[in-house]
């Protein structure tokens, strides 16, 4: 008779930092693997250890043991030490679409740099499952995942068929929205149902025999993968010793200590054919609801804002603004690598989520602080390189030129503002720093009246925003510092309809002819309307919004809600008291900040008081560490005020209505939200996801208990049938819900909380979020149509990306002053990256399809032939570069054509 398998692979979840600081975990990662070299040279029988799929382990043992690198890399060429195939093991939903790719080529890489990867997508504790997941796999040459959480296995008992959200068996098919479909494997009994194996036969068979029948209850093949560890788990020095106990034990099996590869390899040649399907994102759709900790999408909001403000400067400024300035060679690939994995740091699912304690997230602020400023640097200098070579010789002696970038891969309009010196005296001039600094404010006095021209000359509207006398310095490349004052001048433009990846030259000048005013939005104190918009104010503070194409009129828009919140980082729980305040309920001001051809904008600021925090009873309740859902906590009698201040802007040709909203927020245990009441029919919504504009049910299913349906959202949520439809964007907040009574999006602005949550008690006062915060989001109408509503996808996605501006000098060039580098026609395809190509002398670009059918793919730069290749910029030889499928990824490699 055939013996059953069982493949013992040994490893340790080695959740970075959580609910200890960095350091603590660190210092016990370098014990983990000084024991596991001793362990390699001193038991021939200990096959190897799975390093838990992600590299940075090996980065942050080095950092302390550099010297035993040769040791380290000699085991994993003996294949002792299983390593990769990704960086981090990040949280999928949190972190960017490229954030997602660049984890896998950066951990790709760094094994490459010590031998080979493990071949498996490795997601033991993500909480949830992108949708994309298997298209993203195979682009990285991975035919398998294995997870975690998402999926329910029934077993033989409860045969499933081909099922979205649960399996007959561990083993299923996994197919994405675009049709890809790879072999998944769901730890049905968790990633630890092989842990600390007992060596002692008594206890042994114990263990054993409910060991095999868990996973036999699941298992599709007489091959049985027990994992042996869990998190931070030490390595167990005697477990060949336990293997070979079991081996006696059981005459019918064959114990073995082993490896992904091996077992992979042994699992795929015996797989039946009647495993189930699962479809799109595993998100434990069909659960009671109260575990899928998506309110980790809420927790710290802070993080989420940094990180958003991150991403888009390494992915939409630093690298686009890069490959536009710098010829190939002088791209600065290791600088951008360096900032990738500062930011990556920070995207394990303990770190990003929010859910560890506060020494985790006070040092993730460090993280994203230096990141940025990398980022910054390189936009800078590339800023820099790009202005000084375009001509700008055709503006006037008296003018300061600046450039203007849309660095995204969508046709973008809005505001931006920039800071014109006017003029400057350098310290090493003649007089004392005081005289100089008085000559520059005698000079400010006297300014004259000014313009803003473009390169043909004509007239564009600005605002004068702020005029001073400042210190600065200039550091060149090739001399020491240039200390100076100057006169800043600082303006805002309201740039229409520039075209995706180009610049426009404008300058300041003194004016030649007056300004005519010619505003398309038409404003009153509680109301202002354009020729797609019109936005009263109300008597309560909410807005009632007129799309003027459709004539659909929405009431109790914005409308901001404050609950109480019991829960943790983890999990939103509403008090027992089950009571909300809203905004409508307390008085309200408005007034009119600007009315001109820049466009129009309102504060209102709404006053609301609301509870201090939770009352005494929450405080013996998690001390006591009693589960959530039997709290009994309600909210304290004492209030605070809650004010909230948003201005409220909109711009003359604009669909797109923009939301600055700030508080100072003094209260604990409650959850902030802002409401756009929809008021539509229709039993579905979309969401911006990860490569994928995901489609998901209003209504949870049948057995969901959960009282709320948070979800994750990257960029916009959306409602909409064929006649209307509402897009809300936003900028860091990616908790959303839709209140299926009247599909209200609801926008979860702030979560404050006072506890970590899950196996204990650990306190978290700074995850409370006290003190002052700024939320950016905004609202789009439309008709309803794929057209319109992709387009509003693209404007919130956009949303998110500044205008790139740069003042430059009079001098000639060899750029245009006006100039798209990279031409986008295909409106459904959302373009997440550009940038030099790891190797040779083209570009890359990638995006996806926003839309849901096929559609012809139009895009070029320059004469440059375009290539299909994959995540790791290899060849694609059965992809069409001039077609893009329904929720296809497309990373295109742009090189110089061949001449004859």
């Amino acid at each position: 008779m055939t013996k059953k398998k069982v493949f013992i692979i040994s490893h340790s979840h080695w959740d970075r930092e959580w609910y200890m600081p960095f350091e603590q975990h660190h210092m016990r990662l370098v014990t983990l693997i000084d024991n596991l070299l001793d362990v390699f040279k001193h038991d021939p029988d200990f096959d190897s250890f799975h390093l838990d799929g992600q590299m940075i382990a090996l980065d942050d043992y080095l950092a302390v043991r550099p010297e035993r690198k040769p040791e380290l890399a000699a085991a994993i060429k003996a294949g002792k030490l299983r390593i990769g195939p990704f960086y981090i093991l990040q949280d999928d939903f949190l972190i960017s679409p490229e954030s997602n790719v660049r984890n896998m080529i950066i951990g790709r890489d760094q094994a490459r740099e010590y031998g080979q990867e493990v071949p498996l997508g490795y997601f033991p504790d993500t909480f949830g499952n992108m949708g994309q997941t298997p298209q993203m796999m195979a682009l990285a040459n991975l035919k398998t995942a294995a997870f975690g959480r998402g999926v329910t296995p029934t077993g033989f008992n409860n045969q499933v068929g081909d099922a979205d959200y649960a399996s007959q068996y561990s083993e299923m098919w996994w197919q994405g929205p675009d049709g890809t479909r790879i072999l998944g494997l769901l730890f049905a009994n968790w990633y630890s149902n092989g842990n600390e194996i007992p060596v002692e036969k008594t206890a042994a068979k114990a263990f054993w025999d409910q060991k095999l029948a868990d996973a036999e209850k699941f298992a599709s093949t007489d091959n049985l993968l027990m994992m042996n560890g869990v998190d931070h788990q030490p390595v167990q020095l005697d477990v060949t010793a336990a293997i070979k106990v079991a081996n006696e034990l059981y005459p019918d099996y064959e114990f073995i200590h082993t490896n992904f590869t091996d077992y992979l390899s042994t699992l795929s040649a015996e797989l039946p054919q009647d495993l189930s399907t699962i479809h799109g994102e595993l998100t434990s759709q069909e659960t009671d609801g109260w575990y899928t900790l998506a309110n980790t999408a809420s927790s710290r909001v802070y993080l989420k804002q940094e990180n958003t403000k991150n991403e888009r400067l390494l992915e939409n400024q630093a690298e686009p603004l890069a490959t536009m300035a710098y010829a190939a060679q002088d791209y600065p690939h290791d600088r951008l690598r360096y900032a990738w994995k500062l930011l990556l740091q920070n995207h394990p699912h303990d770190s990003i989520c929010g859910c560890s304690v506060d020494e985790v997230h006070r040092e993730m602020l460090t993280r994203f602080a230096k990141s940025q400023e990398v980022a910054r640097f390189i936009t800078h200098d590339a800023l820099m390189t790009l202005t000084a070579k375009i001509n700008t010789v055709e503006f006037g002696a008296q003018a300061k030129p600046f450039v203007v970038v849309n660095t995204t891969g969508f046709t973008k309009s809005g505001l931006t503002r920039i800071v014109v010196e006017w003029n400057r005296i350098d310290f090493s001039a003649a007089g004392s720093i005081q005289e100089q600094r008085a000559q520059l404010v005698q000079q400010l006095k006297t300014l004259p009246e000014l313009m803003v021209v473009d390169a043909h000359g004509q007239s564009v509207p600005f605002r004068l925003i702020d005029q001073q006398v400042a210190f600065h310095y200039d550091l060149p490349k090739d001399r020491f510092r240039e200390p100076f004052q100057a006169i800043e001048l600082t303006i805002e433009l309201n740039m229409v309809d520039m075209p995706a990846c180009a610049w426009r030259t404008l300058a300041l000048q003194p004016a030649t002819q007056a300004g005519v005013a010619d505003s398309a939005v038409k404003a009153q104190p509680r109301l202002i309307s354009n020729e797609w918009l019109k936005v009263v104010v109300e008597d309560d503070g909410s807005l009632t919004m007129t799309n003027r194409e459709t004539g659909k009129v929405y009431h109790q828009m914005l409308v901001f809600e404050d609950t109480g919140d019991m829960g943790n980082e983890y999990i939103y729980r509403q008090t027992a008291d089950n009571h909300a305040y809203y905004s409508t309920d307390f008085p309200m001001d408005v007034r009119l900040v600007h009315a001109d051809e820049l466009g129009s904008e309102l504060e209102l600021t709404n006053y609301l008081e609301v509870p201090v925090s939770a009352d005494d009873q929450l405080a013996q309740e998690t001390q006591a560490v009693i589960d959530i859902t039997k709290r009994t906590a309600k909210r304290s009698a004492e209030k605070v005020p809650l004010t909230i201040t948003t201005k409220i802007r909109l711009n003359p040709h604009s669909r797109q209505l923009q939301f600055e909203s700030h508080l100072n927020n003094q209260a604990k245990d409650h959850r902030v939200r802002v409401l756009f009441k929809t008021a539509l029919v229709a039993e579905t919504h979309v969401a911006d996801s990860i490569y994928e504009t995901v489609t998901r049910p209003n209504h949870p299913a049948k057995n969901w208990q959960n009282p709320t349906n948070p979800q994750h959202q990257q960029a916009f949520a959306s409602v909409f049938n064929e006649a209307n439809g509402v897009t809300v964007g936003n900028f860091g907040l990616n908790e959303y819900e839709i209140l299926p009574q009247d599909n209200t999006i609801a926008l979860t602005m702030l979560r404050c909380v006072g506890e970590m949550g899950d196996w204990g008690y650990f306190a978290t006062p700074e995850a409370q979020c006290q003190g002052e915060f700024t939320f950016n989001y905004s609202v789009e109408l439309t008709d309803g149509s794929k057209a319109q509503q992709v387009a509003s996808y693209q404007r919130a996605q956009g949303a998110q990306t500044p205008f790139s501006v740069q003042q430059t000098t009079r001098h000639a060039g060899t750029l245009a002053a006006d100039h798209q580098y990279l031409e986008v026609n295909t409106p459904e395809f959302a373009v997440t990256s550009l940038k030099r190509a790891n190797t040779g002398t083209g570009m890359t670009l990638r995006g996806y399809n926003l839309g849901d059918r096929q559609v012809p793919l139009s895009v070029s730069v320059g004469d440059l032939q375009a290539e299909p290749v994959n995540f790791f910029e290899e060849p694609l030889t059965d992809v069409d570069s001039t077609t893009l499928a329904a929720a296809e990824i497309k990373t295109l490699l742009f090189t110089e054509k061949e001449r004859s």
